[in-house]
């Protein structure tokens, strides 16, 4: 170690030491492996923790929380009657600190919230705090498989290890429950909405009543995706039609058996009739009668459906508008206890799309959106792309008060550190944590997890929360800017492919068909001159949208096709403008790795050398993207890259043919530089 560095942290350690920071000289700090997540506190266990009354496991767990981790005075806790059994109370009084609820889930969260003021650092002077969920409904989808695999998963196989259920349960599935608690996420669908039929047998009800056994005591309820088929494939019936009084007793009976074995079953989430799933349409049934169906039987113990708005046929329509076309007319004719579950953008988890206009369309029925926390089109567990900023770019357009629920396609595996990447941590955390309070900025966010994940000393949170919060605007950038969306490679989403033919191949599964580019412009023509998707929005907006003039730059290629020498606001050509923006997505990308090295002295060595890794990778993706979209674009456009651009290190061609190996376990060690 030189004589600088070395100065550097015995100075950076006194520092430390003086101001409390919950940091050490890098040479000082154990390496950790990722697994103990935001959850890193100390363990004290000398508190003095007091309840009266009748005890539960939730109330077990907080009671145990507060006594291994806090390290204030003494602290009650106090079943009242009346308000939210999730909301809090907490405050001092002349005894020290006293949690308050209706529920014991609002003990569990309390103790919880005060901990993590604790740990980042909060003003835990006359504290009084009073807190409610923002959503009844934090549920995090998983898209897990019953061989292990997960589909649209980056970080190992499968948390649920279903070939050793019942008779073993894994530690895992507390620790999963624990993390979950911890940031108010209050539910967890098992399995895949492409869902196997056989998740209704018997023997996996079995298996799923052992998982929800230990999920209950941290107040996560269990769901589970059914497959519309399953009356035929499990039940032997001749047909699955909803308004055949056969499949309605079967369903019936088959959620009495759940029941009978999980009373506190959360229900079912379906999707149907999408990508080739089964549903009431095989029937000539609207997806209400379908929905319907399921809900009657589960309503008389509480349950819910949660029916899924991704769909969309193969036809001429911009795929956009199929949602809605399929949806809106249904308006008001779905039973209560059923929810319609609508991905927060019109196509696919982009890096960024518009809100779905069903949000605002659908008056009369209970919604809830869906969120994505696995990367898959995001650069998957290799890419740093924090995700609060885009939830929260949603949530300016949608009122939280106007929606019923949240759902977040997990990003857990078997990874040690659950995620794959680090920082992918951040945004399980942050789904939680803006599923309870969509209010909180996507600072603030990032600052609890980084404090309690890595280091509390400003010199390290503040330029990390900067990387952060500007990622997924840079993974925008050298990926899809102004509005591109969807020009992924074939089948696995991960790179570039804008030039992607595949025969026989839907036309609406394939790059052209969104950025359209030709020699006039690229872009696809949502206005009222093209698919008229504008018009699904509300009238300020579609004005707002429809206008070459007045569209935010942000969504121009989503609802134009625009000419190469429009002139944007920066006062560059729309082709200027691209290739500015797709440069600076690989500067800033390479920016990160300058503040992740000179974030060494605050991160042991192996969290330090696993994200440092990472973001090498995403430099050189960053770079891939950036020659592939420009260079092909390039052949349209007629136009050079513009000067003062990096020039190209990949040639068009070789790109054109490379194809990257892998399956959906799989998140490679980089793209085109592999």
């Amino acid at each position: 170690m030189n004589r600088m560095k070395c100065l550097y942290l015995i100075a950076f350690a006194i520092c430390a030491s003086v101001l409390g920071f919950n940091c050490a000289v890098a040479g000082e700090l154990a390496d950790e492996d990722g697994s103990r997540l935001w959850l890193r506190g100390d363990k004290y266990n000398g508190a003095e923790v007091l309840f009266r009354g009748s005890m539960t496991p939730s109330i077990e767990i907080a009671l145990s929380e507060l006594r291994g981790g806090w390290r204030g005075g003494p602290v009650r806790l106090e079943l009242k009657k009346g308000g939210g059994k999730e909301s809090f109370r907490i405050f001092s009084d002349k005894n020290g600190i006293k949690i308050t609820s209706a529920g014991d889930a609002g003990l569990l969260y309390g103790a919880y919230h005060l901990l993590r003021m604790q740990n980042t650092g909060a003003d835990m002077s006359n504290i009084d705090v009073s807190e409610m969920p923002a959503f009844d409904l934090r549920i995090l989808n998983h898209w897990d498989n019953p061989d292990g695999s997960i589909e649209r998963g980056y970080a190992g196989h499968s948390l649920w290890r279903w070939d050793e259920l019942p008779g073993v349960v894994a530690p895992r599935y507390r620790e999963y429950a624990r993390a979950n608690a911890s940031v108010g996420i209050n539910g967890a669908v098992l399995n895949n909405v492409n869902a196997s039929p056989t998740i209704l047998t018997k023997d996996n009800l079995v298996k799923v009543k052992a998982i929800a056994d230990e999920l209950r005591p941290y107040g996560v309820k269990t769901y589970i995706s059914v497959n519309f088929a399953s009356p035929m494939v499990v039940g032997c019936l001749p047909t699955a039609d909803p308004l055949d009084k056969g499949v309605g007793r079967w369903w019936k009976d088959k959620v009495d058996e759940i029941y009978g074995l999980i009373p506190d079953f959360g229900g079912f989430l379906v999707k149907a009739n999408s990508e080739g799933q089964p549903g009431p349409c095989d029937y000539g049934r609207t997806h209400a009668e379908g929905a319907n169906m399921l809900a009657a039987a589960l309503a008389r113990h509480g349950g819910i459906v949660m029916w899924r708005a991704f769909v969309y046929s193969a036809s001429d329509s911009d795929r956009a508008k199929q949602a809605s076309l399929e949806f809106q007319p249904l308006d008001g004719e779905f039973a209560p206890n059923v929810i319609v579950q609508i991905k927060n953008g019109p196509i696919d988890f982009q890096p960024r799309e518009p809100y779905s206009p069903l949000f605002t369309s659908l008056e009369h029925t209970p919604t809830m959106v869906e969120m994505q926390l696995t990367q898959e089109y995001l650069g998957f567990s290799n890419h740093l792309a924090y995700l609060a900023p885009l939830w929260k770019e949603f949530f300016d357009f949608v009122p939280p008060s106007s929606l019923k629920g949240i759902a977040g396609v997990a990003n857990t595996g078997d990874d040690v550190n659950w995620c794959g990447h680090h920082f992918g941590q951040s945004n399980w955390y942050a789904f939680g944590r803006m599923a309870w309070d969509p209010g909180l900025t996507s600072g603030e966010v990032a600052e609890e997890w980084l404090k309690q994940t890595f280091c509390s000393d400003s010199a390290f949170v503040t330029p990390v929360k900067g990387m952060m919060l500007d990622s997924r605007e840079a993974v925008v950038d050298y990926m899809m800017p102004l509005g591109l969306h969807h020009i992924f490679a074939w089948g696995h989403h991960y790179g570039p492919e804008p030039w992607c033919e595949v025969p026989g191949a839907r036309h609406d599964w394939l790059p052209s068909y969104y950025h359209r580019a030709d020699k006039q412009g690229i872009g696809f023509d949502r206005s009222v001159t093209g698919s008229n998707a504008v018009s699904q929005y509300p009238d300020s907006l579609c004005r707002l949208y429809g206008d070459v003039s007045t569209c935010p730059e942000e969504y121009l290629l989503w609802f134009h096709h625009v000419p190469w020498g429009h002139k944007m606001r920066s006062g560059r050509t729309l082709w200027d403008e691209l290739c500015h923006r797709y440069d600076h997505g690989v500067s800033e990308a390479r920016r990160f790795q300058c503040v992740w090295d000179m974030a060494e002295p605050y991160v042991d060595s192996r969290r330090f050398r696993d994200v440092q890794s990472k973001l090498r990778i995403q430099s050189r993706d960053a770079v891939w993207w950036k020659d592939a979209c420009l260079q092909y674009f390039a052949t349209f456009s007629g136009m050079p890259i513009s000067y003062g651009i990096e020039r190209p290190v990949h040639d068009l061609d070789d790109m054109m043919k490379f194809k990257l190996d892998i399956t959906n376990e799989e998140c490679p060690e980089s793209g085109f530089n592999k």
